[in-house]
């Protein structure tokens, strides 16, 4: 008799779920993905089922197939992940879910771990928002309690003068769950803890990683970041005292801002991330293997570093020629098969070498060996000096 193999049900179609999809197969897994759009990246390797959140027939029919249920973004409602635990193991779980989708929920949670954050108050009003700007000061940034990202949802108040003009954006988004009014931190570095907890317990820790975001959404990650001990000791202690603290399964991020030789907590993230994508070359297992051994309950993998990398997220478009790029020693190349749209997240590209010098310089030959250099203009703005070898190339129409 053949031996059966385990079927993980993905909820949400996108990118991270591609990546599970083709980090699980080597080992054996089948899935099945549910997304509500059925041009799903997923789709495009592993059999996609087409519903709604609240379709509870479809929804029946999916847990009927799976042996266990994971998601691929943290806005799947709770509610949808609550009402599949009933009737199939879900990890992370939807607690976990819960925490992550509130902002001031999410905080709270912080600091009851012992992690700092920043000031913030929650905003029901536009007398709130006078009032939590006595507890936050300015500037600040208004944000929307649930549903927000890649800098969406969000409101810089630099002056008591925006404050109106920030209530215009956001105030008819207070109803029905709030907004919430964080300090902004004049922080030196943005960081994130990339880590794994198993079912019962065990827990792995990725190298500590470093973040530029533009315009909201992240640029370029870089592994490992330099850090002391003590640092990386602190963040990742922080990170396992937060997956204990909601008895987590699978893979965590947990970002952070370093400001004045401190952590304070800026958000989690219930699922792989995009911090983490490095680890596909630069680590012994990545984040996507380790998540789908977490949630199926298998022992967790090696996650030490095999490599420094430089991770570069592709924006609206995918630069080109990628077969120029893929000549170049140490370059990884990754496409999520998605459309181009302004502000999408359509591909990735991991530079990986033995020490970093060595990695600028492989970067830097990646940069000029690509024909249209605006997806590159967020990495440049970031980490100028990765790129001051490397002059502009006009777009391929204009040569």
């Amino acid at each position: 008799m053949s031996r059966r193999q385990p079927v993980v049900g993905i909820l949400g179609g996108g990118q991270l779920a591609r990546m599970l999809v083709l980090a699980g197969a080597p080992l054996g897994v089948n899935f099945v993905v549910v997304d509500g759009s059925p041009d799903a990246c997923a789709g495009q390797v592993a059999p996609l089922r087409v519903a709604d959140w609240r379709d509870t027939d479809s929804l029946a029919r999916f847990a009927a197939e799976v042996d266990v249920v994971t998601f691929d973004f943290e806005n799947v409602p709770a509610e949808t992940a609550e009402w599949l635990s009933g009737r199939v193991p879900v990890y992370p779980n939807p607690a976990a879910l819960t925490v992550a989708q509130d902002r001031v929920t999410e905080k709270t949670v912080f600091r009851g771990i012992g992690l700092e954050t920043p000031a913030f108050a929650a905003v029901a009003t536009r007398a709130e928002l006078d009032a939590a700007v006595v507890v936050t000061g300015l500037p600040a940034i208004l944000k929307t309690r649930r549903l927000g990202y890649d800098g969406k949802g969000q409101f810089r108040l630099r002056a008591p003068t925006d404050l109106d003009a920030a209530w215009a954006a956001l105030g008819p988004q207070a109803e029905p769950h709030g907004l919430v009014l964080e300090a902004f931190v004049p922080f030196t570095r943005e960081l994130s803890v990339l880590a794994a907890r198993g079912r019962a317990g065990e827990f792995r820790a990725w190298p500590l990683t470093r973040n530029w975001h533009h315009e909201g959404i992240l640029a370029l990650s870089q592994a490992p970041a330099a850090a002391d001990a003590a640092l990386a000791a602190a963040a990742i202690a922080r990170a396992r005292a937060l997956a204990e603290r909601l008895d987590y399964v699978g893979v965590l991020a947990l970002e952070l801002f370093e400001h004045g030789g401190r952590l304070l907590g800026n958000e989690m993230a219930p699922r792989v991330h995009n911090s983490g994508h490095w680890t596909l070359e630069g680590a012994v297992t990545s984040q996507f293997e380790n998540h789908i051994r977490a949630v199926l309950g298998w022992p967790l993998g090696d996650t030490a570093l095999c490599a420094n990398s430089l991770m570069f997220n592709w924006i609206g478009s995918l630069p080109e020629p990628a077969a120029a790029a893929l000549a170049l020693p140490g370059v990884h190349w990754h496409d999520y098969g998605k459309a181009p749209r302004p502000g999408r997240k359509v591909g990735h590209a991991t530079v990986c070498a033995r020490d970093d010098a060595t990695l600028a310089a492989r970067a830097g030959d990646m940069a000029r060996v690509l024909a249209r250099a605006e997806q590159l203009a967020p990495a440049r703005a970031v980490l100028p000096e990765v790129w001051a070898p490397c002059p502009e190339r006009a777009p391929a129409a204009a040569r």
